[in-house]
């Protein structure tokens, strides 16, 4: 029998979730994020769901090539860039625009052989301090891409915030106008939103929103789910009870025997663990549903398996169905437990885990 571990993936969340982007941000095209394998999601998989995006925005040139032969023809944004001068002609083949964030891809434009001109978007560094051009850089940047015959017309203006999950803080507000400020009366459509922007900084939408998270259904805003945004969950992870063993008061579970049994009670193993993807920083407590109903985690999570238990379980049985997150357990709930963020538990889903479209 095939290992019942399954991650079930609902197309039609992804829909739902990139029409709430479009209902956040009316005036803004939308380009879908689908880096990370789709957040985990399978690229393929989420991009034909996401067929209606504006664009594509992807980390790596090989995540073009797939959705290129996936036959989508929307405009794809290489959202790091590109790395040396061997990477043009790809770009050109594919179709690809990219993000500029470093005076040597200027350069390596500007030498560029003859060829069809390539789509740039300008990243401005307004605050966040990882790539992009500082905001007294930027009208030279500007200036040497508009220039260079290998860069197409449009340049797009971006920035990427650093806090905009946080929104009281003023770091934001603070980005905006620097990249305001940097950017004041240059041609071009602008790109300020990641989602927890769309969420929550409705005056930062701009031309273009950069949705990633928010289309898997999953919030970084701390103590908020998805669904507290009207986003619904697009992976649902699941597995089976293969154990359901009585053990007793004063026994302890699992490797380096860290939880004890306070009373005589009876113990499931379920077939997944960080084999699978699950964390195995996810501490005792953790909740996990069996057979819809809610119980935890005991014990530290194994390669293979986990204990859970269940005490308060109607009558459990080998074969009963653990769901470890999805919409009846928002999966920010697990992150929380495991001092993280939902985007790394669905990104490390390993590859044995078998993927359903729902």
């Amino acid at each position: 029998m095939a290992r019942p571990t399954c991650a079930h993936i609902h197309t039609d969340a992804l829909r739902h979730n990139l029409a709430q982007a479009r209902a956040l941000a009316p005036d803004s095209r939308v380009m879908a994020v689908v880096k990370a394998d789709g957040y985990g999601h399978g690229l393929e998989r989420v991009a034909r769901a996401l067929e209606g995006a504006d664009a594509f925005g992807v980390a790596a040139l090989s995540d073009a090539d797939r959705l290129r032969a996936a036959g989508l023809s929307q405009p794809i944004v290489l959202l790091s860039g590109f790395d040396e001068p061997e990477d043009l002609p790809q770009l050109r083949r594919l179709g690809v625009e990219t993000v500029v964030h470093h005076v040597s891809q200027i350069e390596m434009l500007e030498q560029a052989a003859p060829g069809e001109p390539v789509r740039c978007w300008l990243k401005v560094d307004s605050g966040m301090h990882r790539l992009g051009f500082a905001p007294e850089q930027v009208r030279e940047a500007y200036a040497r891409l508009r220039a260079a015959p290998a860069v197409a017309e449009g340049i797009v203006l971006m920035n990427h915030f650093a806090s905009s999950d946080e929104f009281a803080n003023p770091q934001t507000r603070q980005q905006m106008a620097a990249f305001d400020a940097a950017t004041a009366d240059l041609d071009g459509a602008r790109s300020l939103s990641n989602s927890a922007a769309v969420l929550g900084w409705p005056d930062a939408h701009a031309g273009w929103i950069r949705p990633g998270g928010l289309l898997y259904g999953i919030s970084v805003v701390e103590g908020r789910t998805g669904a507290d945004f009207g986003l619904r969950p697009a992976m649902t992870l699941s597995t089976r009870l293969i154990a359901v063993n009585r053990v007793r008061r004063g026994e302890r579970i699992g490797y380096a025997a860290t939880w004890e049994c306070p009373e005589d009670m009876l113990v499931g193993v379920a077939a997944i663990g960080y084999g699978d993807g699950y964390p195995r920083a996810a501490p005792p407590g953790t909740p996990v549903l069996v057979r819809g109903q809610e119980t935890q985690l005991i014990g530290r999570v194994s390669m293979d398996l986990m204990t859970i238990d269940l005490r308060g379980i109607d009558a459990p049985a080998v074969g009963d169905p653990v769901e470890l997150w999805g919409p009846a357990l928002p999966v920010e709930r697990i992150a929380a437990a495991s001092a993280t963020i939902g985007y790394e538990l669905t990104c490390s889903i390993t590859r044995r885990v078998r993927f359903v479209e729902a």
